[in-house]
């Protein structure tokens, strides 16, 4: 067993970190470019534009709708048949391959985006009203409000919400093994297909998702505790 598990020629434990390592670059991609598509989608749903609010309500009904494998599926092929017949348009008939990881960080991102833009939107609400009159009543313009009064506050609301959302979005990047990038679940059913040792092998995919998780969770409870810091409870 310690021989499959070791790194070099005779070992899977080099893969298994390579993949665990491409698993984590998935995930933390895919959570920046989500906080960017949360952030604007909730400011959508709140700007009282009845043309935004429809197509904000349409992207989060869309992603909450269908699954995210079809989501993914969606992205990495669609991209290509897209793609292909634009160059098509201007006499290119060769084969268009779409780069799986950005494929999957972009599926991902959305994804996180929709179900993020909720939890947004509440942490949005739960800010008192008195603090944006006040603020407006010194004379800050709109921009400056939003980057010196709501926008820090946001994060200690938003921010137990968020923490189980990425902590799913850990979990969803084992969905990419199906384009055959070569993330920690893929590089676990190679394993698995050579050795024919699955227990091993996704026993040992299990402790390593686990131990992200929980080193995940540590850092989440570390982070609610900072932006707790100064506040009165009643």
């Amino acid at each position: 067993m310690w021989e499959l598990l070791s790194f070099g020629d005779k070992g899977w434990g080099d893969d298994l970190a390579l993949g665990a390592i491409l698993t984590l670059q998935l995930a933390f991609a895919s959570l920046g470019l989500g906080l960017v598509f949360g952030l604007a989608t909730a400011g959508m749903k709140l700007s009282g534009n009845r043309v935004l609010l429809g197509l904000a309500n349409g992207f989060t009904t869309a992603i909450r709708g269908i699954p995210d494998l079809l989501t993914l599926f969606l992205i990495y092929f669609g991209s290509q048949f897209a793609i292909q017949t634009l160059l098509s348009l201007f006499g290119y008939e060769g084969q268009v391959e779409v780069n799986g990881f950005w494929a999957g960080v972009l599926a991902l991102s959305l994804v996180f985006g929709g179900y993020s833009s909720e939890v947004f939107r509440g942490a949005f609400l739960a800010i008192p009203k008195g603090q944006i009159e006040a603020a407006k009543a010194v004379g800050m313009p709109p921009a400056l409000i939003f980057r010196r009064v709501l926008l820090p506050q946001v994060w200690r609301y938003a921010l137990p919400g968020l923490g189980n959302l990425w902590l799913s979005l850990i979990k969803d990047t084992s969905l990419i093994s199906v384009i055959a990038l070569d993330e920690l679940l893929r590089k676990t059913f190679i394993a698995v297909g050579i050795t024919k040792e699955p227990f091993l092998f996704y026993g040992i995919a299990c402790l390593i998702y686990l131990a992200i998780t929980t080193v995940s969770t540590g850092v989440i409870m570390r982070l609610e505790a900072w932006s707790e810091r100064g506040v009165r409870r009643a």
